[in-house]
């Protein structure tokens, strides 16, 4: 029954794979690539690799699927060449941009970073080290 069913899931992941590659419709190809998945995470299970069929599914359906779906979704129309490629908030992102740019420069330049090893104290591991909770089974750790 095993044969069978790896046969079965096998030609099911080949032929999604196949129409990843051929479709023309990104949204489909998408849709198509889920199910390639899905059908690796099923030859996953017939290899008793549980844990690996779980993170597939996890990580390549529920993120990374999800993922190209949603920037699919979002960009459909950038390849369109009869839509604006500016929106009329373009300014006012672009303006927050710069401000933002303006205060993170403003915050790394004020701050007195330390530039060489020179500037850290001798001691500072031993007084760290001076801190540290001396219990009796780690008695031998602090001789």
């Amino acid at each position: 029954m095993q044969p069978v069913i790896f046969a079965l899931l096998a030609l099911i992941t080949l032929g999604a794979a196949i129409m990843v590659v051929t479709t023309r419709n990104l949204l489909r190809a998408a849709l198509w690539l889920i199910l390639a998945f899905f059908g690796i995470a099923g030859i996953f299970i017939l290899l008793n690799a549980e844990f690996l069929a779980v993170a597939q599914i996890l990580i390549y359906v529920g993120a990374i699927a999800t993922l190209i779906i949603f920037a699919i979704m979002l960009t459909h129309n950038v390849m369109d060449p009869t839509q604006p490629r500016f929106d009329e908030q373009w300014g006012v992102v672009g303006g927050f941009a710069a401000l933002l740019f303006v205060a993170l420069a403003a915050i790394v330049t004020r701050v007195a970073w330390p530039v060489a090893a020179g500037e850290v104290p001798a001691d500072a591991i031993q007084r760290l080290g001076a801190h540290a909770p001396r219990t009796p089974e780690h008695k031998e750790w602090f001789h």
